[in-house]
């Protein structure tokens, strides 16, 4: 019979949270470690791309039985909505009834979370965990890196933060560890398409929305509530960059010309363009995503990916099927006698 073991998992995102559930299913007392804020006490807006669920995901959830739960926060994209500048081409995803999903990445980030503590892992925010002693699964967590640390010891630990993963800086370290990361000369922006004043969308709602412009492209996504999270992916620097859009005059003046069915559904446009950052978009790639039997990496933390895509959170979600095959096969969920399995 496996023992129950003492895990960490570095990260509440949506593969941390996720793999909390899983674990903890499976018998095992599990600590969720994040530097940031309680994302469900805080305004989450300005730097997201919406998610676009796809079989993948909704395998992974389903495993652990919280497919009803995502899908009421979820809304079904049956087709591409490809905003020619002169005309509007619909493209089917697949065969009648097959969809992707739209999801709020921070609606579903706080259900996850919701959902993970129900089923009895433990959060802990704003821990900026610094270091990990790999050999004996220890985490180094403290207000200052440079200042006092203390020392959290675990049987297992799990690093789920990130492309710019604290666990995997340690990994990096070790010989034999191979890694590289490349940015993009492309960066991105959210902006905003607010319902109707009835609630309604003001485009299609069950469209993926794509504006594509050769080296820039707008997409959006739908919401629950009527809006659209639209996100801006442009060159940082040349023509038509958002080097070159610095102004209100010049961001209206480009919308204009090269997006003009975008003018009254975004009114908030230069408001948006001007408060939102422009963030950037890296690869990585690395390996091996394990220390032995006490640390491991699982989502971006060990392979982000950019968005087009669109396979990063259903990657990072992958992982955990794939890793609960591995535990069911090598005995990591046998308690008490019993298997893991779909509830």
């Amino acid at each position: 019979m496996q023992k129950s073991l003492k895990i960490a998992i570095v990260g509440s995102g949506l593969v941390g949270s996720l793999l909390a559930i899983y674990l903890k299913k499976a018998g095992h007392t599990v600590h969720v470690y994040d530097r940031s804020p309680d994302i469900r006490k805080i305004r989450f807006s300005g730097r997201s791309i919406n998610l676009a669920m796809s079989n993948r995901g909704w395998k992974a959830l389903d495993g652990v039985g919280i497919v009803d739960e995502v899908r009421e926060i979820a809304i079904a994209m049956d087709k591409r909505a490809i905003h020619l500048v002169d005309k509007l081409n619909f493209q089917n995803y697949g065969q009648e009834g097959q969809s992707i999903y739209s999801i709020s990445r921070g609606a579903l980030n706080r259900k996850m979370i919701d959902l993970a503590e129900q089923a009895g892992a433990a959060f802990f925010f704003e821990q900026k965990i610094w270091d990990v002693t790999l050999s004996t699964a220890t985490l180094h967590i403290g207000e200052e890196e440079r200042g006092e640390w203390e020392e959290l010891k675990f049987d297992m630990v799990f690093g789920a933060d990130g492309a710019f993963s604290r666990i995997r800086h340690r990994m990096q370290r070790q010989s034999m560890f191979n890694y590289s990361q490349e940015f993009l000369n492309t960066g991105y922006k959210e902006l905003n398409i607010p319902a109707n004043p009835d609630g309604t969308h003001k485009l299609d709602k069950n469209s993926f929305h794509i504006w594509p412009r050769g080296k820039y492209m707008l997409i959006a996504l739908p919401n629950l509530d009527g809006s659209f999270t639209c996100t801006l992916f442009m060159p940082f620097e040349g023509e038509n960059s958002f080097a070159s859009l610095t102004d209100r005059k010049l961001v209206e003046a480009f919308f204009e010309k090269y997006l003009p069915d975008t003018i009254d559904v975004i009114p908030n446009l230069t408001e948006d363009f001007f408060a939102n950052p422009t963030s950037t978009l890296v690869t990585m790639k690395c390996f091996p995503w394990t220390y032995e039997d006490k640390v491991a990496l699982i989502g971006d933390a060990s392979h982000a990916i950019v968005p087009f895509y669109g396979q990063g959170m259903n990657a990072g979600f992958e992982d955990i099927s794939v890793l609960y095959e591995l535990m069911n096969q090598y005995g990591l969920c046998h308690l008490k006698g019993k298997t893991l399995s779909p509830l």
